[in-house]
């Protein structure tokens, strides 16, 4: 099954490459080269949260607990580089990200199934909503908060990742129906973590929390629709009886 899961990852990223390609191919090449080294970013990353979870649900746990931190530490470090202004949007933006972190830590250690069910529809909603929004985004749904956010990326991204949530249903125990509910909080989530990420930045005036990721724009900027996809699902095993 694992062997069968991972020849999806890979035919995933194939078309995700294809994507990208049509998407760069006539873009002045220090952009392309950018969205290029985004994209093997990603890759990387894809593997190393795959792998966590597939060896030993522990080391996903330890991966998740550094994501947390390093979340926590690039709010302080807007925070300060700010001259601590904004003191009760700060406060606020930390109470959330305790709650959507809190729920992202239950997630860690929920059934190994279910996370890479999980993990694996939401990298599918994350990397087909650019390539999507890219090739097909006309209209921005938030242009004031995250201007790269497009009805077309919402759409394919989200239509490929709930669909293929039927394709790992192997992964995940359960009626057609829960399987789909589950997919769409996942999506509806995910979006909702990368626009509270935006807003935290725009409100500070910056555009990314660091660069300590090629071709990202920082920790948050990465994970934040994984933080707030695993809260739905932690919320949605333990409380909605997904």
């Amino acid at each position: 099954m694992i062997q069968l899961i991972y020849s999806i990852i890979i035919g995933y990223f194939i078309l995700g490459g294809i994507g990208f390609y049509l998407i760069n191919r006539n873009k002045e090449k220090a952009i392309a080269r950018k969205s290029y080294t985004k994209f093997i970013s990603y890759f990387v990353i894809i593997h190393i949260l795959f792998f966590s979870i597939v060896i030993n649900p522990i080391y996903f746990k330890y991966v998740v607990l550094i994501i947390i931190i390093a979340g926590f530490f690039e709010l302080l470090r807007l925070y300060r580089k700010s001259g601590y202004k904004n003191f009760v949007f700060y406060f606020a933006a930390n109470g959330i990200y305790i709650l959507l972190s809190l729920g992202l830590f239950l997630f860690s250690g929920l059934p190994k199934e279910l996370i890479l069910f999980s993990f694996l529809v939401l990298s599918i909603f994350d990397s087909f909503s650019q390539i999507t929004g890219q090739l097909w985004g006309k209209t921005k749904l938030f242009p004031n908060i995250s201007p790269g956010k497009t009805l077309g990326g919402l759409v394919g991204g989200g239509l490929i990742a709930i669909g293929s949530s039927l394709l790992l249903k192997g992964l995940y125990d359960a009626s057609a129906f829960k399987t789909l509910a589950l997919a769409a909080g996942i999506v509806l989530f995910a979006m909702v973590g990368d626009l509270l990420a935006s807003i935290y930045k725009r409100k500070f005036k910056v555009k990314d929390y660091n660069n300590l990721i090629p071709g990202h724009g920082g920790f948050l900027d990465r994970f934040d629709s994984l933080i707030a996809g695993g809260a739905w699902v932690a919320l949605g095993f333990y409380i909605l009886n997904f």
